[in-house]
């Protein structure tokens, strides 16, 4: 199989699709890889490097994109639609229920589109997405505890505190891999933490873990319409796989707050927590509303993009090497876990919650599948 891996053009998107190690993988099974000049570069992985591998460096995008399977790590933009062709396999986080428009551009090129963040394991939990889920849950609280500086728009609170000085109150709404790994940063700081969640046994394990250092509540709008006015920081890590985040906290809520606080909305890539969420980008992160600081960068790992490349790549190249090795039809006809990560296929819509949130009618991938070549 020829596999591309392009240059990311999201706004200061340094990760990589393929390392040089993952790419050696690929040419060691066979395959032909096509990296895009510089795209590694930023993070330490050379053109050079790629070529040692195996790979073959291109100029430009145009020509990565005529491989048979791209392999990415964001969403693609528009001025990539153009260079896709019917049948090619798409795999890499799509986050489809946040974007309609999305949806429909790779419907109408029939792309094969294979999302990280739906492929599940046999325990439930979704393996591709979680190593980008603990970076982004440890970054969440590096970046409010930036956002509650002054010079930053907050109010001036140090997370940890100092003796004579309470910390800051930090909420953390959702329990996940997100929410742990929030609550774990927030505590080694020495933060005062309390985190939201409807899944008694979740919050049980939580207490298990750090009882004594965490507060564990079991979630209900009343309570969060409480608790959210004594928050300097709160931190919206809620998912329901593969649908739009639901909108916990209503702009009354954050009238609440005290002005200065921070919302760190880490859901904003499936459309947010908060009604007063919208997309922002490393390069302009944050924007007030109601005097309340709200950070919310759709790619928040791009931040740490070395350490986060190599986290993501560690666990999608098993995953991609069989989507090379034995074919995208036969590999997610064969495994119904992998085939989750089905969204879309040769125009029609294989994820059931991508088709109720934005109106489409639901294709049975298996059904989809048997029309691919």
């Amino acid at each position: 199989m020829r596999i591309g891996i392009p240059k990311e053009i999201k706004d200061k998107e340094f990760r990589v699709g393929a390392t040089p190690p993952s790419v050696r993988g690929f040419v060691d099974h066979g395959h032909e890889v096509f990296v895009q000049s510089g795209a590694g570069l930023r993070i330490g992985f050379t053109d050079e490097a790629y070529e040692k591998a195996g790979a073959k460096i291109v100029s430009s995008a145009k020509e990565v994109w005529k491989a048979d399977m791209i392999i990415k790590v964001k969403e693609p933009l528009d001025d990539e639609f153009s260079y896709m062709h019917p049948g090619q396999i798409l795999f890499t986080y799509l986050h489809l229920a946040a974007d309609r428009d999305l949806t429909q551009k790779l419907l109408d090129k029939q792309i094969i589109g294979v999302a990280y963040e739906t492929v599940v394991d046999a325990q439930g939990r979704l393996p591709l997405l979680t190593p980008m889920s603990e970076v982004a849950g440890r970054l969440a609280v590096l970046e409010g505890a930036r956002a509650l500086t002054m010079i930053h728009g907050g109010r001036g609170t140090l997370v940890p505190g100092i003796p004579g000085v309470n910390p800051a109150h930090v909420l953390i709404i959702g329990g996940g891999v997100v929410g742990a790994n929030a609550a774990k940063m927030a505590m080694g700081l020495g933060a005062n933490v309390t985190i939201l969640d409807r899944n008694m046994n979740r919050l049980r394990e939580l207490d298990d873990l750090y009882f004594g250092r965490l507060k564990t509540i079991f979630s209900a709008p009343q309570l969060l319409e409480k608790l959210i006015g004594y928050a300097d920081l709160v931190i919206c890590a809620a998912l329901l796989p593969g649908k739009k985040a639901p909108k916990l906290i209503t702009e009354n809520m954050v009238k609440t707050m005290e002005p200065g606080s921070v919302i760190v909305d880490v859901s904003i890539d499936q459309g947010g927590c908060a009604e007063t969420s919208r997309p922002t980008t490393h390069s302009n992160p944050t924007y007030i509303v109601h005097d309340v600081v709200h950070y919310c960068v759709a790619n928040m790992p791009a931040a740490t993009a070395r350490s986060s490349t190599q986290g993501l790549t560690n666990v999608t190249y098993p995953y991609a090497i069989r989507l090379a090795n034995e074919g995208v039809k036969k590999v997610l006809s064969e495994d119904p876990l992998f085939r989750q990560g089905l969204n879309l296929c040769m125009g029609k819509v294989t994820n059931r919650a991508v088709a109720d949130d934005h109106g489409y009618e639901y294709i049975d991938p298996m059904a989809a599948l048997a029309h691919v070549k």
